[in-house]
């Protein structure tokens, strides 16, 4: 038996009834009453918890996992109403574990590295079979995204293909939501391992161009940049932008204000730099980002092109269909920067009116704006030895899953 999707969506007041009635929507699609999983995308504007209590007082039996976010996205594109999108996947054919790892404040490649090992124990003892794919959803409000990364690779193995988009709420940047089957999270990383018979192919591209020269970094810890070229980071958007524009990054939230001029980094593996994303700046000048850029690292600033971003989008869909050898998309899960939205306005409809043209606009399609994306490099699935999952930054990932 094939895999078969679908996705409802619901928006409204009431928490609870907008979680039950976006379930009852996926599982009328679905055609089938006890879907094996619920992926559910949630805006923050509800009440996490009772809307959970909707969305499982229609399907308690099936495993749900899923995140708060900056935005949905469904088979209809991006949905313009604060709202609940859920996703339903049935199939004989493929099992799923859940797990979550807490406190990634305390120690985010730990919490990293709990998760992972929570679901491959499970599968070890209930499927007997080996993990596939591991699909994440972190907190990286709370801690370093690539440390939370490298903590799942720390039990999954160096090259283990994973993919997943971090949390959002609404662009506040104050507190985002993981969701397992009845408990809401915060502060954590959650993840889903697949097993089983099926395919997946992932896309995974940001179309950012650099503009200025290389530069260095020279003083780095963690997720903080504190010199550049041997001077306060924050400089670099000061010889861009000129002094005086740039004085109000030091008051205003960064990742408002350059959201659409990120930091690129030149890493190996990757034919485009790994995109960073600056969230504020201390009065020395030294700039926090969503994951770190280490000493010594090549950067360069970069800006948005819609254009660019569409074309690819396009890409990215494409590889993830090559990369499922002929079978067609059953189900299609995209984790997209918020910073893209932001690009593209009130055009953000265009861009995933791209990646339907490739894949065909009637694939069940789910999706959310992120606070960071996690993915292979350059989407290598096939050649386990050149899989390297990192942590991205203002890119389009593009999960697929076939028979």
């Amino acid at each position: 038996m094939a895999i078969k999707a679908s996705v409802g969506v619901n928006q409204g007041d009431d928490s609870y009834a907008v979680g039950a009635n976006a379930c009852q929507d996926a599982i009328e699609q679905l055609g089938d009453s006890s879907p094996d999983l619920l992926v559910v995308f949630s805006s923050v504007k509800y009440d996490q918890e009772k809307m959970l209590q909707g969305v499982r007082s229609v399907a308690p039996g099936a495993l749900l996992v899923g995140s708060s976010t900056s935005g949905e996205i469904t088979t209809q594109g991006p949905l313009r109403e604060k709202s609940v999108a859920i996703m339903a996947i049935k199939s004989p054919e493929v099992k799923y574990f859940a797990g979550v790892g807490e406190n990634i404040a305390a120690n985010p490649r730990e919490a990293g590295k709990v998760v992972a090992d929570k679901v491959k124990r499970q599968v070890k003892e209930q499927a007997g079979e080996t993990l596939k794919t591991f699909m994440m959803f972190p907190d990286v409000l709370a801690g370093n995204g690539a440390d939370i990364v490298r903590g799942v690779l720390d039990s999954l193995g160096e090259h283990f293909p994973v993919v997943g988009g971090a949390s959002g709420d609404d662009f506040a940047f104050k507190k985002t939501y993981q969701y397992v089957n009845d408990k809401v999270y915060s502060g954590a990383v959650v993840g889903l391992g697949l097993v089983g018979n099926f395919k997946m192919g992932i896309g995974v591209k940001h179309g950012w161009i650099p503009v200025g020269e290389p530069a260095t970094v020279t003083k780095s810890a963690g997720s903080v940049i504190h010199e550049i070229n041997g001077k306060p980071a924050i400089r670099i958007y000061e010889d861009y932008f000129g002094e005086e524009e740039a004085k109000v990054l030091r008051t205003e939230t960064l990742a408002k204000l350059a959201i659409t001029y990120p930091l690129g980094m030149k890493v190996v593996g990757s034919d485009e730099l790994l995109i960073r994303d600056p969230i504020t700046v201390d009065e020395h000048g030294s700039i926090t980002c969503a994951a770190e850029i280490p000493e010594g690292s090549e950067i360069r600033l970069m800006v948005g092109s819609r254009n660019e971003a569409i074309q690819v989008a396009r890409t990215a869909a494409k590889s993830a269909l090559e990369q499922l050898g002929g079978s067609a998309p059953k189900a299609i899960i995209i984790f997209n920067c918020i910073a893209r939205q932001k690009l593209f306005g009130d055009k953000s409809g265009d861009e995933i009116k791209a990646i339907q043209e490739i894949i065909g606009p009637q694939v069940p399609l789910i999706g959310f704006y992120t606070y960071g994306e996690q993915a292979p490099l350059g989407g290598e699935v096939k050649n386990i030895e050149r899989c390297n999952s990192a942590f991205h930054n203002e890119t389009v990932v593009i999960c697929a899953l076939a028979d």
